[in-house]
């Protein structure tokens, strides 16, 4: 408990400490996030957060956790800094989504191939167990470069990925520490640490963004944590075995998970890359329908607790009829969010009218519909 206190407490200190100086270089240079017809804040904003979020993860796992018991994690310290550098440069200088795509997959293979870290098992789902070394390593590929990229692209709402971040830290954290793995709980407590010092600068109205450099970094630790733990949770060997890990795993990463794999289908239906920047977000949807950006960040944080305690509870079921079961809860509340239709807002403007006036004769006033972006300034 001690080592867990410690190492959130320096990942806290070291990222609370460097925020205001990395804000003050970001002024200095003008390396500011610059609004435009895509993105939903106003004014331009620092987008290098990300770097106090690193490293604060960094020096604190690198002091508490022993590469010589725990031999792999030197290669996840690899891939993230790996994945780190791609954020920042694309942070900077806007790098091609091919580009971020081959820095993925050199994350993904240091991960899969020198790290072991791989699903080698269905767990039951749809009926399959063991699976073939050629279909797990597609299939960790895959799972590794969805989770790195669901973080990314949820984070588009102030305090929103980085409360998703820290919700998922403390569950995997807590979980590993019960059954006595803990480096892989001081990993989540150390990137705990940083979330939650960074949440303090990144509350609306954001002082501060976290960037590609934090949150493809959330995303790379959600996929390291949700492998292990889909690969160990359903051990009768551990300490709290926990059945249908895999469909428990989906749930506690549900909301940037299911976001992304809509998001990434509806594109690919489209005939577009799946990383063509868009407004299609669930946090777009709700902040059409007249959320605001702290409204979003704690219904999105709220259900994803929900759709958490419905797995934990329901995991008797077994992993395909509980997979199924979320997933049609998930999509039954999106087709009710995307259809429901917010009433446009109207203005009345009143104009002078003289006698010789061709209106002057007209007595009720104009009705004006305002456009999306009119009524959001009208309503500030």
């Amino acid at each position: 408990m001690l080592d867990v206190l410690l190492t959130g407490s320096v990942s806290f200190i070291i990222t609370f400490l460097a925020i205001p100086i990395i804000l003050q270089i970001a002024e200095e240079k003008r390396l500011f996030d610059v609004p435009d017809e895509r993105k939903i804040h106003k004014v331009p904003v620092p987008s290098l957060g990300g770097v106090g979020i690193f490293g604060g993860f960094l020096l604190a796992s690198l002091l508490s956790i022993s590469a010589f018991k725990n031999p792999e994690f030197q290669y996840f310290f690899a891939a993230s800094i790996v994945i780190f550098f791609i954020g920042l440069k694309d942070d900077l200088i806007v790098l091609s989504a091919t580009k971020k795509f081959i820095g993925q997959v050199i994350a993904a293979s240091i991960l899969i191939h020198l790290g072991d870290l791989r699903i080698t098992s269905m767990h039951g789902l749809f009926g399959f167990n063991e699976v073939s070394e050629g279909f797990s390593i597609a299939l960790s590929y895959l799972t590794i470069i969805v989770v790195i990229n669901s973080f990314n692209l949820i984070d588009g709402v102030d305090g929103l990925a980085g409360t998703l971040g820290l919700l998922t830290m403390m569950l995997f954290g807590i979980y590993f520490f019960a059954i006595g793995m803990s480096a892989y709980s001081l990993l989540a407590f150390a990137m705990a640490g940083s979330l939650l010092a960074f949440l303090i600068f990144n509350h609306h109205p954001a002082k501060i963004f976290m960037g590609d450099s934090g949150s493809l970094m959330i995303g790379l630790v959600n996929a390291i944590l949700v492998i292990k733990f889909i690969t160990v949770a359903d051990s009768p060997a551990i300490a709290i075995p926990i059945e249908s890990s895999v469909a428990v795993g989906f749930a506690i990463l549900i909301v940037p998970l299911l976001d992304t794999l809509r998001v990434f289908s509806i594109r690919i239906f489209r005939g577009n890359s799946p990383f063509t920047p868009d407004r299609n977000h669930v946090h777009h949807l709700l902040l059409e329908r007249g959320f605001r950006h702290p409204d979003v960040t704690f219904l999105c944080v709220f259900l994803n607790i929900l759709f958490v305690a419905l797995a934990y509870f329901g995991r008797s079921l077994g992993p395909t009829y509980l997979l199924l079961l979320i997933l049609s809860i998930a999509f039954g509340g999106l087709a009710i969010l995307f259809y429901y239709k917010r009433t446009k807002p109207r203005m009345f403007i009143a104009k002078h009218l003289d006698e010789k006036s061709e209106f002057a004769n007209a007595t009720a006033p104009k009705v004006v519909t305002l456009a999306k972006e009119a009524a959001v300034v009208e309503q500030q």
